[in-house]
């Protein structure tokens, strides 16, 4: 069987509410595209009907793949769906769809040539937010000041919840990933330029979501522990290559 041009990775935690929207959209896009693709939603301790909906699409999308990990936290379901997926770029969607899914090709050659790792940025020229408050974008540069300072001082917006990743890449990075909350992709990025790949920020189209799971005080704090931990995995040796 041949594998497909692009894997779309949708972690999911109670999105049964979001989720049809979301994945009627990625189906409606895909259809006008000339690459093939497959879409994989990694349901992860949810609650809700979330598993459930993305079974029942399956049924009606052969290459829809919803996944039940049992392992909770974000970092967890795009891990599990990152090694899982064929494709030969991996893109990680968040459930919410803040960046139209149309963008997606943003990321992919021939747009882009190559590209080990795309990530979508909201801070560098080119880009546009949209109906963000004030405070939650203050909040961000914050925590990215604080990941610049202490980690990826070249990266403007390492927090976006849209990135792209050859397979290879891929394959090589996710396996040495340890943390599996909010903070996972910034301890992917910093394993990365770690091993040396090139990560490219795109500009990207961006509407604020509301309903984000993230509460600002309580997050960050966490977020800001994870970034000691990275350090300290980095200075043990733990992101060098095993043996």
């Amino acid at each position: 069987m041949t594998s497909p041009s692009l894997s779309i990775i949708i972690p999911a935690y109670n999105e049964e509410r979001r989720l049809p929207r979301t994945l009627e959209q990625i189906f409606t896009f895909l259809q006008e595209q000339s690459y093939t693709a497959e879409v994989i939603v990694v349901e992860n301790g949810s609650t809700d009907q979330t598993l459930e909906i993305a079974q029942k699409f399956a049924e009606q999308h052969k290459n829809l793949h919803a996944i039940k990990e049992r392992q909770r936290g974000k970092g967890n379901a795009v891990r599990r769906g990152m090694l899982e997926a064929k494709g030969e770029y991996r893109f990680l969607c968040d459930a919410d769809l803040s960046m139209p899914i149309e963008e997606v090709n943003k990321f992919l050659p021939p747009v882009l040539d190559e590209p080990a790792i795309a990530i979508g940025s909201r801070e560098i020229p080119g880009a546009v937010r949209y109906n963000e408050p004030h405070y939650r974008h203050l909040t961000g540069r914050v925590f990215n000041g604080l990941i610049n300072l202490l980690l990826l001082p070249n990266l403007q917006d390492t927090q976006c919840g849209f990135k792209c990743f050859r397979a290879d890449v891929a394959e090589d990075i996710f396996p040495y990933q340890t943390l599996t909350g909010w903070s996972f992709d910034v301890e992917v990025l910093f394993i990365a330029q770690h091993k040396g790949y090139i990560i490219r920020e795109v500009p990207i189209n961006w509407y604020y979501n509301a309903d984000s799971k993230i509460s600002v005080l309580q997050d960050s704090w966490k977020m800001f522990q994870d970034l000691l931990t990275i350090r300290r995995n980095a200075r043990r040796g733990l992101y060098d290559p095993k043996n």
